[in-house]
């Protein structure tokens, strides 16, 4: 569902009002290239030995292709000129890149919608070489005294290699082929050594399944110890894992995809992790109980001692537990932490090794903080006391953490630094109000890449030294100058859940056509949980919305309560119920508006929202009580059995509490669409792609159908081949059309059109 944030996020942003109105962006020049906003680099990191700073930069041709740079960093800390170390134009010679369905899969899974080299990595720690797959094959791209030298890895033919990853030495790879892993020394001459050998259609070796990938953030299946030697690998087995087929329809064909895909109450995925001997292939069990549902996280600490986080299926308890090898083969399992939680735990990644204990986080207090945990005996001594929730730890050196904490009631979000031997923790130099400020850092915690954002200022990246001023900046093209000429101010308001006493976080922006009287308002809501999108944050397409406000539209965006960045009561709000706290919240807030600013026509008031956003879109036309006048309810999922086991169980439970054919538990009964098919009597636009595999297109056909059984009207709007974050200039620029276009019918008084 993440993807839904990201896509929400960009329709999310801009202006107040300007003395005199600029001329609205048009639609075409907002999904066009160059982007107004510029090209950020992406997967930016240190290298391990701090002397380069490398990254993904979109061509200068066409910014869905990416290209693989790297910028110098002086002993000093000071930068270099940007070079292009590699294209994929320069290595296909003009042939067209290849991805499998495997690989497209995993590019959906971590939100790759671009071309060209889409991942890489350094290779060992001389800051020699690296390392990424392109259209089946691996590169090596070597950094030589006369320039970067790019080589294809001669391997033998047959399908691709996926998830490549060089060793901690360089020496050697690891990567995946028909379900299998393989190592490969790099020496010359040298071939790859098979270590597993029943990789099938149906079990695979090192590749994160599905629910792991998309609904737990974790993107790996394998994971080198720090020498070499081994790897802690999981062994995947779907045979489970009831068989879905996708329909992914074209213009002019349409191909049948098998994905397993574990829906709410199927079964999982059967997942277990084994230690394999590099050398000799030999592998040895890590004995987890039979609770163990979900691997969560998974790695090794510096002693060469596994270790993995593991969820039980209610995701209510999640368990720290270390490996500790005997004289035999088998291993010792061992309970580091427990986090308990009677609605669910999060997952986070926040476990580093320092000197002092293991720096970890918990919301045990009720509001997620930094803790040091004793290894040894599982003591556990407050590290942070922030007024607001922690959002996750960066990195720690012998002396300190630097971590990211939210403010302005979860609007903002700044760096920190805390001594681990005690002490309160102090902004890092560059802090400000009302921006947002995150960063990844080098393995010795020395440099940061700090990525800052605020109101109507794209994201930039900036290379900083913890305790010292000044800052490098990273390359990166410049917004386009017209960007300025559309952004605002928000109006931030603080409207009240319909509890009658939570506060809750909201935007609103006025319309900026001249026009004196009431106008209409889009809500922008996400509403769904593990997410939020009311921030100071930049919103990628702000001119969207400055489009609709020159067009005549206030626009408002709020935050319900289950949204993320806030205390944890706040944000499990969800337990047991979709459609039920946020909708009320959303009728609350909606109904307050006219009382908060001027010029609203409570008549006219229209809604967009994506994914969970799209549900609650869908949700809020289908209700008696609705003040909305008309909805636009994008990849919605709209019956939550058919929605993956992991994200829909954390919330809602088991949909057949008493077995498969028994009664359907009453949190699925009360959130599901197609039931409320009836209750239907405002205009409603749907829009699906039909090769989604996140939130499947049969969502929106089994409301479509309900909807056509109960005798009601609505608009349905479908992208063939398109994914759930429908990407593409041309499919982007069709679905603005389409919604503008629904918005000005039902929303706008015809003297305004």
């Amino acid at each position: 569902m993440k993807t839904a944030l990201t896509l929400l996020l960009s329709a999310c942003a801009t202006s107040a009002a300007l003395a005199q109105p600029p001329a609205p962006p048009s639609l075409e020049r907002i999904t066009a290239d160059p982007p107004l906003a510029g090209r950020l680099p992406s997967q930016a990191e240190v290298s391990p030995d701090g002397r380069w700073v490398s990254f993904l930069r979109p061509s200068a041709a066409d910014s869905e292709v990416l290209e693989l740079w790297a910028q110098p960093v002086g002993a000093d800390g000071q930068g270099g000129e940007p070079r292009r170390l590699v294209a994929a134009a320069d290595l296909l010679g003009g042939a067209e890149q290849k991805l499998s369905e495997a690989e497209k899969m995993a590019q959906e899974r971590r939100r790759i919608s671009q071309r060209g080299i889409t991942g890489y990595q350094w290779c060992g720690s001389d800051d020699g070489a690296l390392l990424f797959p392109l259209s089946g094959d691996l590169y090596l791209v070597r950094l030589t005294a006369r320039g970067p030298q790019a080589r294809k890895l001669l391997l033998p033919a047959g399908a691709p290699r996926l998830e490549p990853r060089c060793a901690p030495d360089g020496k050697s790879l690891a990567y995946v082929q028909n379900g299998n892993l393989f190592v490969l020394p790099l020496a010359a001459g040298a071939t790859p050594q098979q270590l597993t050998a029943d990789g099938s259609a149906t079990v695979s070796w090192g590749l994160a399944e599905f629910i792991a990938a998309e609904e737990l953030s974790r993107q790996h299946g394998y994971w080198w110890r720090r020498d070499g030697g081994a790897l802690l690998a999981l062994r995947v087995d779907e045979s489970g894992v009831a068989v879905k087929t996708r329909a992914q329809i074209f213009a002019d064909r349409t191909t049948l995809t098998e994905q397993r895909y574990p829906a709410a109450g199927e079964a999982n995925a059967r997942v277990t992790a084994f230690v394999v001997d590099t050398a000799t292939g030999e592998r040895r069990a890590l004995p987890l109980p039979d609770e163990a549902a979900y691997i969560a996280r998974a790695g090794w600490f510096g002693d060469g001692t596994p270790w993995l986080q593991w969820f039980t299926r209610d995701q209510t308890r999640l368990t720290l537990t270390e490996f500790k090898a005997g004289a035999g083969p088998a291993f010792a399992a061992r309970d580091i932490t427990v986090e308990t939680d009677s609605a669910w735990v999060e997952a986070h990644d926040d476990l580093i090794e320092t000197p002092r204990g293991l720096l970890w986080s918990s919301e045990a207090s009720g509001r997620r903080q930094l803790l040091l945990l004793d290894r040894a005996s599982g003591a556990r001594t407050p590290l942070t006391q922030m007024p607001e929730p922690v959002g996750h730890a960066v990195c720690a050196s012998a002396q300190h953490a630097v971590f990211t904490a939210a403010g302005d009631r979860g609007k903002a979000q700044e760096l920190y630094s805390v001594p681990l031997a005690g002490g309160g923790a102090q902004p890092l130099s560059g802090a400000a109000e009302r921006q947002w400020r995150d960063a990844t850092a080098d393995r010795a915690c020395a440099r940061l890449l700090v990525t800052r954002s605020a109101w109507g200022e794209p994201p930039r990246l900036e290379l900083r030294t913890p305790g010292q001023d000044g800052a490098v900046p990273l390359a990166g093209d410049p917004p386009d100058p017209a960007l300025r000429r559309y952004a605002n101010t928000p109006q931030p308001l603080d409207l009240t859940a319909a509890d009658g006493r939570t506060a809750l976080n909201a935007f609103y922006f006025a319309a900026q056509d001249g026009r004196a009287g009431p106008h209409p308002v889009i809500v922008l809501a996400y509403g769904g949980p593990g997410a939020a999108t009311v921030s100071w944050a930049w919103g990628a397409n702000m001119p969207l919305i400055a489009y609709w406000q020159q067009r005549g539209y206030g626009v408002l965006m709020l935050d319900t309560r289950g949204m993320q960045h806030r205390d944890r009561d706040f944000t499990r709000a969800h337990w047991r119920g979709f459609g039920r706290v946020e909708v009320a919240d959303l009728f609350a807030a909606v109904r307050q508006l006219p009382g908060r600013v001027p010029d609203v026509d409570a008549a006219r008031i229209g809604f967009y929202g994506w994914s969970y956003g799209g549900y609650l879109g869908a949700r809020a036309v289908m209700d008696a009580a609705s003040p909305f006048a008309a909805a636009v309810a994008v990849a919605p999922v709209t019956d939550w059995t058919l929605y993956d086991t992991a994200y829909t169980e954390r919330y809602l439970g088991l949909p057949y509490p008493a077995g498969p054919g028994g009664r359907l538990a009453p949190a699925y009964a009360s959130a599901n669409l197609p039931a409320r098919a009836a209750l239907l009597n405002r205009p409603l636009l749907l829009v699906h792609g039909t090769a989604d595999d996140n939130v499947l297109f049969e969502h929106t056909l089994r409301l479509v159908e309900a909807l056509q059984n109960a005798g009601r009207r609505f608009d349905l709007q479908i992208y063939p081949g398109k994914a759930h974050g429908i990407a593409g200039r041309a499919a982007r620029l069709h679905l603005y059309r389409t919604m503008d276009a629904f918005f000005d019918q039902h929303l706008r008084p015809a003297q305004a059109r």
